[in-house]
């Protein structure tokens, strides 16, 4: 296998736009309405009944609101490792991948991943300051409003909504992309009502846990469909009709086509991309903004402890890596195989721009099966992600705005003070010691236990007037919040709609959307770190900072859109997604927003020592559900603190300090192999030989067999196994209500 492509370079000569497409749709549009509405609709509704019925019958705690946004709180390590995957693993991640790699090679699909998981790898260290400093906010603006009060409160709720609808329009086009490709006569109409259904249909059921378990299944099943794939392409005899999807054939290709300049040799068959590694930075900067502002991301990180939570990112990332590498790398090369021995580019470039290698190598490999498998990762993909942020939008609608602003429980309550008393829990923010909260705790509270029992025997009603004087009233008004949430879920998802239609008709591209309207998140992203990170941070220095951030963002990708590009801005879509356009707009974004947050901040913060830095978190540890409050999930590691002792956030620092050396030094790790070590060896290689390009494959289709086995395998034992704990502990719960009752009635 040497020396045969010495010789051989040529150029793909580009499709006209107005040519015929070679697509052809493989799928009737009633089978792909019945696949997707019956099949995965109805998994989904089956799953979401299942979780209920858990949640109700074992667990005993879907009568919380928190419920159905934290699905608990105690989800296992591997459940939230194939969660976060699902959740990273977006339908552009199969469609857009393989767009960077046919423009920069083996570069661009190696540094697209590498710049994805380094995000990941941030969160185990994030998560551990969220859980540890507000371990009762379900959402990250609850943190903001607890620290800087309205004005940053109501600025990062827009700047959270804006996040969803980004995220959204990239779900958006990705569905149409995809169902355009594989389904007949497929208008916007159609894939617009499908995509509503699959995200609201089980959110309303059952909540947040329902997504962890679609999760499950999407993680799963995208794994089997990528080894089926891989199996198809390396691992079986071919016909003669489909000799371009051999190794050699694949190598072939991607050493006779000239790859851009930047590549080194200008080849494709190399990791020495200068494309590709720009586009590696530019995604993490994107997919770490992205993960800080959207709301469906933090979700992930509330509902697990703080030791599984960072272990679970830990393995996502391990796990999420080896998917869009290896479907990016194998859609990519059977594309460009298939166009060099056709001699011209088969898809035009706006075909290629809009994400459609992967369905076309699909379906030519595979004709209708090949459209099952892409149609059952991308649907399970959209379900997964478009249902969190469904559930994401729903819970800022009712934490962060109605209970907030529209109907508050207190309407002259502060952000730190007490929902049943009104008095401070902040010792700073009280000038007489009768002024702080003294309420009894719910646990010890004899009426709310007469009250849930009749609960959860199902004989109240609506507007039920609970018998407890302390805790009655919350109670009645977090009834109406779970009666609005759900109506919340529904309209939410009814106006993924209109929404859609509005994205669909506007001409907006796939690429564009997935790479330009991320950048223009990059300017949150210190800001929102340093909220959470630094108790000097001010309101005036994370909003100045945000806001300027932002607009030197869009300068830098509108200048270096119209300076450095033929056109200019009169090619609008294609100059300000460019690499070269959204690096300049990211760097600008993030370096001006850095510098005005740090410096305001230093400027107006009242921290002079450790203990006004510690009175500072104890703005954000107040954060609480006087209902569900967040002690019981950590009743285990408070045992040694008496339940009537406050807890600090030092003392939760000491508690979990084991997670946090984890998360530090197994991150420091981790970051170092992905971000040097791994590039460095990448990199060592100038243009790879067949021997090396030869592992290199095997090495990304083990790493997905070692991943497949762990997704597919893990979290159903681990969810069962805990499952079954939970039961044989309400038995033993049960019998020591009925002892200490029977000493009660006796004492009276």
């Amino acid at each position: 296998m040497t020396g045969y492509h010495d010789n051989c370079t040529t150029s793909l000569q580009d499709v006209q736009d107005d040519q015929d497409s070679l697509l052809q749709p493989a799928l009737e549009k009633h089978e792909a309405a019945l696949l997707m509405l019956l099949g995965f609709g109805g998994l989904s509704v089956t799953l979401a009944l299942i979780q209920s019925a858990l949640r109700r019958h074992v667990y005993h705690d879907q009568q919380h609101l928190d419920t159905a946004f934290d699905a608990g709180g105690k989800v296992t390590l591997s459940l939230t490792a194939v969660t976060v995957t699902s959740q990273m693993l977006w339908p552009a991640d199969f469609l857009q991948s393989a767009t960077v790699a046919i423009k920069t090679g083996l570069g661009g699909a190696l540094f697209f991943s590498i710049g994805i998981v380094l995000d990941i790898l941030l969160f185990p260290m994030l998560s551990i300051h969220l859980k540890t400093r507000a371990p009762g906010a379900k959402t990250f603006l609850q943190i903001i409003y607890s620290r800087f009060g309205k004005a940053a409160h109501i600025y990062f709720c827009c700047v959270a909504l804006l996040a969803n609808l980004v995220t959204m329009t990239s779900l958006v086009l990705a569905g149409k992309a995809s169902l355009h490709v594989l389904v007949k006569d497929s208008s916007d109409e159609f894939v617009i009502l499908i995509l509503a259904v699959l995200f609201g249909s089980y959110c309303l059921i059952g909540g947040l846990g329902t997504t962890f378990y679609i999760s499950y299944f999407n993680t799963a099943l995208t794994f089997v469909t990528l080894l089926v794939f891989v199996v198809m392409v390396s691992f079986t005899d071919k016909d003669p009709s489909q000799d371009y999807a051999t190794n050699e054939a694949l190598y072939e290709a991607m050493t006779c086509i000239s790859g851009p300049d930047g590549n080194h040799d200008n080849s494709l068959m190399t990791f020495r991309s200068r494309s590709g590694i720009i586009y590696g930075l530019m995604l993490f900067f994107m997919a770490t903004s992205i993960s800080f502002c959207d709301q469906a991301n933090w979700q992930s990180r509330i509902a697990a402890k703080p030791a599984q939570g960072v272990l679970g990112f830990f393995i996502a990332a391990y796990v999420w890596f080896a998917i869009p590498t290896t479907i990016s790398m194998t859609s990519a090369m059977t594309y460009m195989s298939l166009s060099y021995q056709n001699g011209t580019h088969l898809l035009t470039s706006g075909d290629i721009d809009s994400g459609f290698i992967t369905p076309f190598v699909l379906e030519t490999l595979m004709g209708s099966k090949g459209g099952y498998l892409l149609i059952t990762m991308v649907t399970m993909a959209l379900m997964s992600t478009g249902s969190g942020e469904v559930m994401a939008v729903s819970s800022i609608i009712v934490y962060d705005i109605y209970r907030t602003y529209v109907n508050p429980f207190r309407k002259s309550s502060s952000p730190t003070s007490c929902l049943l008393c009104g008095k401070e829990k902040v010792t700073a923010n009280s000038t007489h010691e009768n002024e702080l909260c003294v309420c009894k705790l719910v646990d010890d509270c004899r009426d709310c236990k007469e009250d849930l029992k009749l609960r959860m025997t199902g004989k109240d009603t609506f507007g039920f007037r609970y018998v407890c004087t302390t805790h009655g009233l919350y109670r009645h008004y977090e009834d109406l919040l779970i009666h609005y949430k759900s109506w919340c879920i529904v309209w939410v998802t009814i106006g993924v709609v209109p929404y859609g239609l509005i994205v669909m008709a506007s001409g907006v591209n796939l690429n564009w959307a997935v790479f330009t309207l991320q950048a223009l998140l990059s300017p949150f992203l210190v800001p929102l770190l340093l909220t959470i990170a630094w108790s000097k941070s001010t309101a005036v220095g994370v909003i100045s900072g945000s806001a300027s951030g932002l607009i030197a963002a869009i300068t830098g990708i509108l200048v270096v859109g119209e300076t450095a590009h033929e056109e200019g801005l009169r090619n609008f879509m294609v100059n300000t997604s460019t690499e070269y356009s959204l690096l300049a707009g990211i760097g600008a974004g993030v370096i001006t927003s850095s510098i005005v947050t740090i410096t305001i901040s230093l400027c107006t913060n009242n921290i002079r020592s450790s203990e006004d830095a510690e009175t500072e978190w104890e703005k954000t540890i107040s954060i609480d559900n006087p209902l569900n409050p967040w002690r019981n999930l950590y009743k285990e590691e408070l045992s040694n603190i008496h339940h009537d002792t406050k807890i600090t956030g030092n003392n939760m620092a000491a508690i979990f300090r084991s997670a946090k050396l984890v998360a530090y030094i197994g991150g420091g790790i981790s970051i170092l192999l992905f971000l040097v070590i791994f590039p460095a060896v990448m990199l060592s290689f100038e243009v790879l030989t067949y021997s090396q390009f030869s592992g290199w494959l095997t090495t990304c289709q083990v790493w997905c067999m070692v991943g497949a086995a762990f997704a597919i395998i893990a979290p159903p034992v681990e969810e069962i196994i805990q499952t079954l704990r939970q039961y044989r502990k309400n038995k033993t719960d049960k019998a020591n209500a009925v002892y200490e009752n029977k000493a009660y009635e006796a004492h009276l």
